[in-house]
C-alpha cells in the first residue's frame, strides 16, 4: 500500500492505494498546515498501513514542501516522502489507472484556480533540474507585460479562474452587461467561473466572449506542449473536464490551428480520476521510488 497527499487551497486530502491504483482508504483534513497534513495521513493510514508515501507541492524544492514532506515520511516511520509537482502527480495518476492508462509518452494540462501540467516521456517522469517541469502556468502567450503575470505567470493570469473573472469584470467596467453580475447578487468581488460558464451556456454575449478568449489561450497552451513533447495522448483536468461541453472543442481547434497536420492528430481527451487524481499521483510516485 502507499500513501498520497494532496495539499489543496484550503484542506488536505489523502489516499491509500494499492499496487494495481485501486483505493483502499480516504481522508481530507480542513487546513494545509502540517498539523492538518499529518492528520490526513493519520487517519488514512490508520487501517491500511503504507510502505511509502508522496505528497503534492506546487514547488518540490521549497522549504515549506520539504517540511510538509518530513511530517507525512515520520507518520509512516521513514525517512522521507517523494515530493511532485500537481501536474507531475495527475501525469503519474492518469498515466497508471487513467485516460491515458499505458501510454508512454503524456502530456497532462489541468486549469482551475491554479494551472499546471505533467510530461510523461518513454515511460517517465519529466521532472527537470529543480523538480519543477511542468509548470504550464508559467507559459509566455502575450508579449504585453503586466504585473499579475511576473507574479502568476502569463497563462495562469489569463485562464486561471482569478483571470476568467478579471476579464468579465473589466467589460462590466467597461460598460457592457451581463447577468452573471445579477447571479452574483450584483457584487462583482464574488463572481465565480462558475457563474461565467453557467451564463454563456445560456447564452450571455459577454460570458461568451470571455469563455472564447479563455479556450483561445488553452488551445496555445496544448499546442506548445505537443510541439515540445510528442505525446502519444494529452489529458486535460480541472474545468477543461467539468466545463469540456464549453471548452473542450474550442480548445482543440485553436491547437489545431497553430500546429502541423501530423501533430494535430494528438488526441485530447478529459482526465478520468476527478479532484482526486494528484493524491493518487502522488502515491504512484512513491511507489515508483521504492522500486
Amino acid at each position: 500500500m502507499f500513501l498520497g497527499i494532496d495539499i489543496r487551497t484550503s484542506e488536505t486530502a489523502a489516499v491509500v492505494v494499492d499496487a494495481s491504483g485501486h483505493v483502499t482508504a480516504r481522508a481530507s483534513e480542513l487546513g494545509r498546515d502540517p498539523a492538518a497534513v499529518v492528520s490526513a495521513a493519520r487517519a488514512a493510514t490508520a487501517r491500511h498501513p503504507a510502505a511509502a508515501a508522496g505528497i503534492v507541492a506546487r514547488n518540490p524544492a521549497s522549504e515549506e514542501a520539504h517540511r510538509l514532506g518530513a511530517s507525512v515520511a515520520q507518520v509512516l516511520d521513514k525517512s522521507e516522502a517523494s515530493i511532485v509537482t500537481p501536474g507531475a502527480a495527475v501525469a503519474l495518476a492518469e498515466q497508471w489507472c487513467g485516460a491515458a492508462r499505458g501510454a508512454g509518452n503524456v502530456v497532462v494540462f489541468t486549469a482551475a484556480d491554479l494551472v499546471h501540467a505533467g510530461v510523461i516521456v518513454d515511460g517517465k517522469l519529466l521532472r527537470g533540474a529543480h523538480g519543477t517541469a511542468g509548470s504550464a502556468g508559467w507559459l509566455a502567450l502575450n508579449p504585453v507585460e503586466r504585473e499579475d503575470y511576473r507574479r502568476l505567470g502569463c497563462l495562469e493570469a489569463e485562464v486561471g479562474e482569478i483571470g476568467i473573472v478579471r476579464r468579465l469584470v473589466w467589460r462590466i467596467k467597461a460598460g457592457d452587461r451581463s447577468r452573471v453580475v445579477e447571479m452574483a447578487g450584483g457584487q462583482l468581488g464574488v463572481i465565480t467561473a462558475q457563474q461565467i460558464f453557467d451564463a454563456a451556456r445560456s447564452g450571455d454575449g459577454v460570458a461568451i466572449s470571455v469563455v472564447r478568449d479563455t479556450a483561445r489561450y488553452l488551445g496555445m497552451a496544448l499546442a506548445n506542449l505537443i510541439a515540445i513533447v510528442d505525446p502519444d495522448v494529452v489529458v486535460v483536468g480541472g474545468m477543461m473536464a467539468s466545463a469540456s461541453d464549453l471548452l473542450l472543442e474550442p480548445s482543440r481547434l485553436e491547437m489545431c490551428r497553430r500546429l502541423s497536420a501530423a501533430a494535430a492528430q494528438v488526441p485530447v481527451v478529459p482526465a478520468t480520476l476527478g479532484e482526486g487524481g494528484a493524491a493518487i499521483g502522488a502515491a504512484r510516485a512513491a511507489m515508483l521510488a521504492s522500486e
